[in-house]
């Protein structure tokens, strides 16, 4: 399968820089939205070596913390720069024995049934723009999980374009208010002009129709978790982040109101944690 069957031609120039492999690390933003991922799909990770499929993995932050605490695991990703990066990165790993990297399609994984513990899709979720598509990972994510096996998919809010927008004065851009029109109207979110700071070809979920998907694809949804609740639009998050009380403190206040459902699509992430039966 072509990369522009398995990801558009403007995502895949969207990422072309390689950016992905640093973002989580780069800012207090990619660091909040890091941290608290880890610390949900933790709560649910049964004890290594577990397999574990990291489905839209990108450059691998997530497997290679992984494969820091002992699992098995195998990234999948649209984009050879990734499958690439990760593949580089895992072979200066301790445990590289234990991680491996592959150019994939979350709609056609070229995986065994019942053969992984845990997978994660950290970037399907948003990528698939058209709703069969997006069952149709869900559905491949079934078929390879073992049964009792855990589901943890990354969906972007409805509203992270409003948010951001608004936080970053973004709209006094007209073109940035013509995408987020749509964004709020559709949830198709789109940039024509390509410009750096509007991402690129993505759909936005409401938390229920994340629910719904999940639901329809066979798994039996545990809960929906805001990431970075309304924390990442924060002036000052840089700073609360580097002190140690004021970040221990601002992460409690997350765990504490991370399952509110008036509150998870105000997260510029939520987690969908659901198990197969």
């Amino acid at each position: 399968m072509t990369d522009e069957k398995r990801l558009p031609a403007e995502a895949a120039r969207h990422y072309a820089s390689g950016y992905e492999g640093t973002r989580l690390f780069a800012s207090a933003q990619g660091e909040l939205e890091r941290v608290r991922t880890q610390e949900i799909v933790a709560r649910y990770l049964p004890p290594p070596p577990a397999r574990i499929l990291d489905v839209g993995g990108a450059a691998g932050a997530y497997s290679l913390w992984l494969l820091d605490r002992g699992y098995e695991v195998r990234l999948i990703d649209a984009l050879p720069l990734h499958a690439d990066l990760a593949a580089r990165s895992f072979e200066q790993h301790s445990n590289h024995q234990l991680g491996s990297a592959q150019v994939g399609d979350a709609r056609s994984l070229e995986e065994p049934d019942c053969s992984a513990d845990v997978v994660l899709l950290m970037g399907p979720l948003y990528h698939l723009t058209e709703r069969a598509d997006r069952l149709q990972a869900l559905h491949e994510a079934h078929r390879v999980l073992r049964p009792g096996g855990i589901l943890l998919a990354a969906c972007i809010s409805r509203f992270a374009s409003l948010l951001d927008g608004l936080a970053r004065n973004l709209v006094n851009d007209p073109a940035f208010c013509d995408i987020l029109r749509v964004d709020l109207e559709s949830g198709q979110h789109r940039n024509p002009q390509e410009h750096s700071d509007y991402f690129t070809t993505a759909f936005f979920h409401r938390p229920e129709e994340a629910e719904q998907e999940v639901a329809e694809a066979g798994f039996s949804l545990e809960s929906l978790f805001g990431v970075e609740g309304p924390a990442w639009l924060l002036p000052n998050l840089g700073e609360r982040m580097a002190d140690p009380t004021q970040r221990s403190q601002l992460l409690d206040l997350l765990r504490t109101t991370e399952e509110e459902p008036s509150l998870i699509g105000a997260s510029a992430h939520f987690l969908a944690v659901a198990r197969k039966a």
